[in-house]
Parts: C-alpha cells; structure tokens; sequence
C-alpha cells in the first residue's frame, strides 16, 4: 500500500512540472541545408560561422530581429539572420535563438571545425536563424519552404468566408502595425484565429504582399483544412478554425495568454492533486480500518 501511494505521489509530481513547464515556441518545425559545402581548408568560414551564430545570440537578448554579417572576404564572409515571433518575450526570444546554433551542425552536417553547408535554415516555432555564405544565390521573398495542413475540415458552410475575412485583416495589420506591431499581427475574427509576419527587412508594402501571397499558397495548399502553416523565405503566416469558438487566447498579449493559460493549467492539475491526496487519504484510511478489523478479530 506505502508504495502504491509513494507511485501514486510522484506521478503527480511529474505530472505537475512536465505540463507547466512545456515550452511549445522551441519545437523544431523545419530545417532546409544546402546540398554544397564550403571548402574550407583553412577553418575561416567555419569561424566566422560561429562568430556569427554568437553574434546573433547576443542580440536576441535585445531585439527580435537581426540581420548581420561575419568576416570581410568575399569567399568566406558569412551573411545571417534571426528573427523571433511578435508575441515572445525578450527572454522568451533569446531563449529560442540560443537553442539553434548546435541544431544546425546537428541537422545539417560539420561540427563547426570545417565541412559545413554554404547556406542553411533551422526554424522553431518561436524563431529561426537562416545563414549564407556571401554571394550564395538569393531566393525569392515569396518562394515557399514549408507547409503544414491540417487533417480536419471545419464542416462550417461559412467558413471559407471567415478565414478570407480573417486573411484580410491580417494583411492590413501586418502593414498598419495593428493587432502586434509592424510586420506582425495575430487576431481572429468569427471562429478563425490568424497570424502573419514577415522578416524585419520588408517595409510594409512589401510585408503585406508576402502575407497575401501566404495566405493564397494557404488557400491553394491546405483547402478546407481547418488549420494551416504555409513558412515562405521572407514571411509566415497561419490560421486555426475553431467550432465553438477561438479559445482565450486573441484578445491577449502573448505573455498574459501564457499567464492565462499556466494559471488554468495550475487550477486544474490542483484540482487533480487535491483529488488525488483525498484519494490517498481514503486508502490509508481503508487500511487503517482493515488492520484494527483484523486485531480485534483476536
């Protein structure tokens, strides 16, 4: 029965902790590396590459968004970019970026000592840092790099309607600066919550273009799929139906949808604990009972 209840105590111990402290915006999403790699006999461009991805660590403590460049030669000098979602926190944000480095030489091959790919991406759901060596061929702003659909349809008659209407205030919000900031926007409008953003780099006019063609590639990609990603090279954009409803999470800033969200987590796994100890406290009640039963049985 002492090990019963000590099983039954540590389970929710774990329990607890794993659920409160899941840290969603870290997941890795996708990674793209380019098929050549450097020859680089003298370990300058790996250099610089780890001089970059310091760099870009470093600034993610104080900016969402930087754009910088490593070595001075032509051959070697190493081009990168992070960026962080509009709704993270500076902690949050640096956090993120600081996972990626030793992704990248784990996804896409080197050690950070030679043999490393000319050019590469790693995105998290939170972030991505992308890098290129100097002079590598550059893609188009809208060109897409990743999608992912959803398994579901809404069964809504409505809602291509919603999601076009939702679509459309999240290409005004991207450019207007309403709904996050410039360059991102996160709202809802009926049962469909959206998010759009694009690299700091875009001015507005062109960040609401690369929404708009995200969310076209999400309408031609995904269908009637009640949730969509669609990642392209300069922006991102997703959407999520929901039957009843958009749960609280819109009309709140990113670091009070957490706080919502881990004080409904705390109340309810309380509430399980709570249930749990009047549950343990029966048993040992129960046996209690049957061990006086068999004492007085003599």
């Amino acid at each position: 029965m002492m090990k019963l209840i000590y099983q039954f105590f540590i389970f929710f111990f774990f329990l607890r902790f794993s659920v409160i402290f899941a840290d969603d915006y870290k997941n890795l999403i996708f990674k793209g590396c380019a098929n050549q790699k450097s020859p680089d006999q003298t370990g300058v461009f790996s250099q610089n590459l780890k001089n970059l991805f310091t760099s870009l660590v470093s600034q993610s403590a104080k900016s969402s968004f930087t754009a910088t460049t490593s070595g001075t030669d032509n051959n070697t000098a190493v081009n990168g970019v992070f960026q962080c979602r509009g709704d993270l926190h500076a902690a949050e944000c640096s956090d993120c970026v600081d996972k990626i480095p030793k992704l990248f030489y784990k996804l896409c091959g080197g050690d950070g000592d030679g043999g490393n790919v000319v050019a590469a991406r790693v995105q998290l759901a939170g972030c991505y840092i992308r890098y290129e060596v100097s002079g590598f061929r550059q893609t188009s702003g809208t060109e897409m790099l990743y999608r992912v659909c959803g398994n579901k349809k809404s069964g809504d008659p409505e809602f291509s309607g919603k999601r076009d209407t939702a679509f459309g205030m999240a290409e005004n919000g991207v450019k207007t600066g309403g709904g996050g900031g410039g360059g991102f926007y996160a709202g809802e409008y009926e049962s469909v919550y959206v998010l759009g953003q694009c690299e700091g780099s875009l001015g507005n006019s062109d960040c609401g273009e690369c929404v708009k063609d995200g969310f076209d590639k999400a309408k031609s990609e995904c269908g009637d799929s009640n949730s969509g990603q669609i990642y392209l090279h300069k922006c991102f954009v997703s959407y999520s139906y929901y039957s009843h409803g958009v749960p609280n999470i819109s009309p709140l800033s990113g670091g009070e949808k957490r706080q919502h969200t881990q004080r409904t987590i705390a109340l309810a796994v309380g509430g399980v604990t709570v249930l749990g100890f009047v549950i343990v406290c029966l048993l040992v009640l129960r046996s209690a009972m049957k061990k006086k039963s068999k004492y007085d049985a003599y």
